[in-house]
């Protein structure tokens, strides 16, 4: 039976560590999202040799789990370089270079959808290029993409417990550790377990309000 009493004196310690799950998964989604979308743009509007450089970054991160990519991160390359990081950063870093292979499909995806009727038509109008992806192609690429953003900033959310295995002490690290002191597995794996559904449902709400807040606004 789950302990409504274990589960009230462990939520201080299940809250510190989802704190640190959002964290973790809001910095790795600026990474993703800025990383991903600068590969977008280098695929969509690049030389030729970007777009085959960023295919097989795109192929490499993809094809390899998240799992060896934190782990090859934080425990060869960073100390290889002697680069000073905490794990923190060092799961957040692996993370959201994960994501930028994502989200810079998702990115490329939205910027295919954009009528090329429109960017022949700013560029006729003398409008540079870069003015035209920042001002034209990405602000309706990003409308037509955010279901799939969602998507992934839901899938981070989860993906943020392999730091956990780095030590990081996010939600699933926190719970380990009330697990180990008191035995009871099935009380702090259900709260954890509700802990993240209510974090996915939550993002899954806000981002539903804003794209019906885009849609309605886009028919104005």
């Amino acid at each position: 039976m789950i302990n409504i009493d274990l589960i009230q004196t462990a939520l201080p310690h299940l809250m510190r560590g989802t704190i640190i799950t959002l964290e973790i998964t809001v910095f790795s989604l600026l990474i993703g999202f800025f990383g991903g979308t600068m590969l977008a743009i280098m695929q969509a509007n690049g030389p030729r040799f970007l777009y085959y450089a960023v295919e097989m970054y795109v192929t490499l991160i993809r094809g390899t789990p998240m799992l060896i990519q934190i782990f090859f991160l934080n425990f060869v390359l960073l100390p290889a370089l002697h680069i000073p990081i905490s794990v923190f950063w060092g799961a957040v870093i692996a993370i959201g270079i994960n994501s930028s292979a994502y989200v810079s499909q998702i990115v490329r995806s939205g910027i295919k959808s954009v009528s090329i009727g429109q960017i022949e038509a700013a560029r006729t109008l003398g409008i540079k290029q870069g003015d035209v992806m920042r001002f034209i192609v990405l602000p309706q690429a990003i409308r037509t993409i955010l279901p799939a953003l969602g998507n992934e900033s839901i899938t981070l959310v989860k993906d943020s417990s392999l730091a956990s295995l780095i030590g990081v002490m996010e939600l699933y690290n926190e719970g380990r550790v009330v697990i180990s002191q008191t035995y009871d597995s099935l009380t702090i794996f259900a709260a954890m377990a509700a802990i993240y559904l209510l974090l996915t449902c939550t993002i899954s709400f806000i981002l539903r309000k804003i794209e019906k807040r885009l849609q309605w606004s886009s028919t104005e």
